[in-house]
């Protein structure tokens, strides 16, 4: 499969529908307008009414065709879309036809974005951006897709990386004028200010970066307690259908049971876990292991114990410390029953107490996603390369501070250079040549 290949692809949702979008992108768009349809001579940007046809002559379909003329589209190259009738016969018809010509192929997966990036269009950010704004099923996911598709997310990106470019002119001019006795007096306080405030902006930014990916990949909540608590009930109630098996008899679940949620319109992953207590069953010491294992990694803890039973938090919380504690099955207590200021009385089975605590969950799940610098971090490759941009800048910081050679100062600038450039695919050395010789007055 050739880049250069002209590529076609169903650019809308699962058949049949009312109206399927075909896109082709490439050089040969021309070609097949001229192939293929009864008006071959079409405007740019403007929808036409037109027939789609086999190069027989045979009409496959009527459809609505707009062309964008290279480079004005979205992949940078000439692009074609048909809206088509969404029928799974037309559709295949259709994409049988345009890619019986040579060179004319079906698109890989995330090809046209990619190209899209190859050509300038966007960067990785707001590629990424289009992603996970298509998989966004939650408000809060919607809001951080659309911060990076629409530049926000880049632009802090490029700032910190034109930023950083000024620091390296500076300590250029030690490197490629080393005969001018004053540079390194000129560049050594300059450089070190300029890379303090980079440093600390992108260790805010490492710091927030589990926001983010919380928002992106969903927060994780786990429900633990001793058998027969009442928390595959509680999962069922909160999932609003019947996820996990509930019985009276302990030890009923043996594994950890996970079920996404969109609560308050952010991703939840409410995770129901086998029954803490003392067992000689070797399968069930290792649902409670697989417990015990998902309350550590679990963003938030849910602790529920058995309001009937017991009145006050059973001593296995001790070991895993929940977040939240419920005191379960509210509706089989004889009288009113007294708890804590911090335990909710829950019933799941009547739903007693149960917008309570969602109303608590939400506040918790908004206290762990709350971050300033959440919209700049959602994948864990951010996170990589914003780390190793900062010991980079902290490593260039030191050897300033120290009396390093400027070279070896350079050169871990670059470093962080590139992870900075990475994050937005652009990689690009003439800039920082460009911004020594526009800034300074060298005169040599």
């Amino acid at each position: 499969m050739a880049a250069d290949d002209t590529i076609v692809a169903l650019a809308s949702g699962p058949l049949p529908s009312a109206i399927a979008l075909v896109r082709i992108s490439g050089p040969d768009v021309r070609r097949i307008v001229r192939s293929f349809l009864t008006v071959p001579d079409l405007l740019d940007a403007k929808a036409t009414l037109t027939c789609l046809q086999c190069t027989e002559g045979n009409r496959i379909d009527q459809v609505i065709a707009t062309w964008f003329h290279g480079p004005r589209s979205y992949t940078g190259e000439d692009l074609l879309e048909l809206g088509v009738h969404g029928g799974r016969a037309v559709v295949s018809k259709a994409l049988e036809a345009l890619t019986s010509l040579p060179d004319v192929r079906l698109a890989e997966p995330g090809e046209f974005t990619k190209r899209a990036v190859l050509s300038g269009k966007i960067d990785l950010l707001e590629a990424e951006g289009i992603a996970d704004l298509v998989d966004a099923e939650t408000e809060a996911q919607r809001k951080l897709a659309f911060s990076q598709l629409d530049g926000r997310s880049s632009a802090v990106f490029a700032d910190w990386h034109r930023q950083l470019v000024e620091a390296m002119a500076l300590v250029e001019v030690a490197v490629d004028f080393p005969d001018e006795e004053d540079a390194p007096d000129f560049t050594h306080g300059p450089v070190l200010d300029r890379l303090g405030k980079l440093a600390g902006d992108l260790d805010s930014a490492v710091d927030g970066a589990q926001a983010g990916m919380q928002i992106r990949d969903g927060v994780s909540i786990a429900i633990i307690g001793a058998p027969n608590a009442g928390k595959s009930t509680l999962l069922n109630r909160l999932a609003a259908r019947d996820v996990a098996i509930v019985t009276d008899r302990p030890g009923t679940t043996r594994d950890v049971i996970e079920v996404p949620l969109n609560l308050g319109g952010y991703l939840v992953r409410l995770s129901d876990t086998a029954g803490l207590r003392d067992s000689d069953d070797p399968i069930e010491t290792e649902g409670i292991r697989r417990a015990m294992a998902a309350a550590q990694e679990a963003d938030l803890v849910l602790g529920v114990f058995d309001a009937a039973e017991e009145i006050t938090p059973p001593e296995i919380f001790s070991e895993v410390s929940p977040d939240i504690i419920v005191a379960s099955k509210a509706d089989l207590l004889g009288q009113p029953q007294s708890v804590s200021r911090e335990t909710l009385l829950v019933s799941a089975k009547t739903g007693e107490g149960i917008p309570n605590l969602l109303a608590e969950l939400q506040t918790r799940i908004e206290g762990v996603t709350s971050s300033s610098s959440h919209l700049l971090v959602t994948r864990e490759r951010h996170l990589k390369a914003l780390t190793l941009a900062r010991d980079s800048i902290l490593l260039a910081m030191a050897g300033l501070e120290s009396g390093m050679g400027a070279e070896l100062v350079a050169e871990d600038l670059r470093l962080a250079g590139r992870q900075l450039e990475a994050v937005l695919g652009r990689v690009d050395v003439e800039d920082i040549l460009g911004r020594i010789f526009s800034t300074f007055c060298i005169g040599k």
